[in-house]
C-alpha cells in the first residue's frame, strides 16, 4: 500500500577535480539525467544515464538512477536489471536492493522479492525499508501473521509513518478483523489524514460490514485525494451497485477498465452488474470465464450461481 518513492542519486564532484577529468564528466551526465527526472521526462534522462555508464562501467548510482527512470516509464524488467547492476557493482547499495524488492513484487516474482527483503534484513536490521520489503513479500504469499509481524516491526523503526500502519490495517482486513483494522486507521489518519489508500481501505472494511453508504463516502474522499487509481473507480461502482445505482455504478466500472482493462475485480464487477440486471447472457460471459482464470475471487461464485439461475 505504501507508494514507491523514488529516489534519485546526487552524484557529487569535487572542486579540485579537473573539469575536463572522467569523475567530471560522469557526474555532469548523471546530473543532467536527474534534472529530466526532476522535469517527469524519464526517456530523456536514460540517454544522460547511458552517457555516464558508458565513460565509467562501474558506476552503480548511474545504474541505479538508470532503473529509477526505467520504473517511471513502467519498463520493470529493464528496471531489475539495472538495479541488479547496481548491486554487483556495490553489493552493500541497499537502495537497490530495496527497489529491485518492489520492482519484482510488481512483476509478480515474489520469491525473488523475499530473497531481497531477507538481505535487506541483513545487511540493515535498523532500516524500516528492510521490514516493510518483507512485510510485502508474505502479504503477496498470503502468510499473513509473518507479514503483520513485520509491518509492526518497521513501524516500530518508524513510528511516524503512516503508510505501515495502513499496511497493518490492511493484513487484519484480510484477516477478517475488521475492528482491529479501523482502529488502525484511525491512528493512521491521526499521523496523516491525507493518505488516500487509508480512506480506501475504509471503504472496503464499510462494504463488508454492509454499510454501503458509509462506503461510497470514504471511497469518494480516496478519490478527491487521488484521481489517478483504477481501483478506487472500480470500489465506488461496486458500492452504487448495491445501492442499487446500477447505471451510475456501470459508469464507474468502465471508467476503472479503461484505466486499466485487465483487472479482474472491474471484471467481475460488470459480471455484477449484468446479473443484476437480468441479463443472463452477458454476466455469464464474464464471470464462467473469472470463475476458471480467477478461482476464489470473492463474489464471483455467488453472482454465478445468480446469473445461471435468472
Amino acid at each position: 500500500m505504501i507508494k514507491n518513492q523514488i529516489s534519485i542519486v546526487v552524484f557529487l564532484s569535487f572542486l579540485w577535480v579537473s573539469c575536463d577529468s572522467l569523475e567530471d564528466k560522469k557526474g555532469r551526465f548523471l546530473l543532467k539525467g536527474n534534472e529530466k527526472m526532476e522535469e517527469n521526462d524519464p526517456k530523456t534522462a536514460l540517454g544522460f544515464y547511458e552517457e555516464a555508464i558508458a565513460l565509467d562501467s562501474n558506476f552503480s548510482d548511474a545504474y541505479y538512477n538508470k532503473g529509477m527512470a526505467h520504473l517511471r516509464l513502467n519498463q520493470l524488467e529493464e528496471a531489475i536489471q539495472d538495479f541488479s547492476k547496481a548491486i554487483q557493482k556495490n553489493p552493500t547499495y541497499v537502495d537497490a536492493v530495496f527497489q529491485r524488492g518492489l520492482a519484482y513484487l510488481d512483476l509478480g516474482a515474489n520469491y525473488n522479492a523475499k530473497e531481497d527483503a531477507n538481505r535487506m534484513v541483513s545487511q540493515s536490521p535498523s532500516d524500516w525499508r528492510s521490514y516493510f520489503l518483507v512485510g510485502l513479500t508474505e502479504e503477496k504469499l498470503k502468510n499473513y501473521p509473518e507479514a503483520l509481524q513485520s509491518f509492526q516491526k518497521a513501524s516500530e523503526l518508524a513510528p511516524e509513518n503512516s503508510d505501515l500502519l495502513v499496511n497493518q490495517a490492511t493484513v487484519r482486513y484480510y484477516q477478517k478483523e475488521y475492528e482491529e483494522a479501523k482502529s488502525l486507521l484511525v491512528n493512521a489518519e491521526e499521523i496523516n489524514p491525507l493518505e488516500p489508500n487509508l480512506h480506501n481501505l475504509r471503504s472496503m472494511i464499510y462494504f463488508e460490514e454492509k454499510n454501503y453508504k458509509g462506503a461510497v463516502q470514504a471511497v469518494e474522499k480516496a478519490i478527491t485525494l487521488d484521481n489517478r487509481q483504477a481501483y478506487f473507480y472500480n470500489n465506488h461502482g461496486l458500492y452504487l451497485l448495491y445501492l442499487s445505482q446500477l447505471e451510475e455504478g456501470l459508469t464507474l466500472i468502465n471508467q476503472s477498465l479503461a484505466m486499466d482493462s485487465k483487472n479482474p475485480f472491474a471484471l467481475r464487477n460488470k459480471g455484477i452488474y449484468y446479473t443484476l440486471r437480468g441479463d443472463k447472457v452477458s454476466a455469464l460471459s464474464y464471470l464462467e470465464e473469472l470463475a476458471i482464470s480467477h478461482p476464489g475471487l470473492d463474489l464471483v461464485n455467488e453472482y454465478l450461481a445468480k446469473a445461471k439461475s435468472l
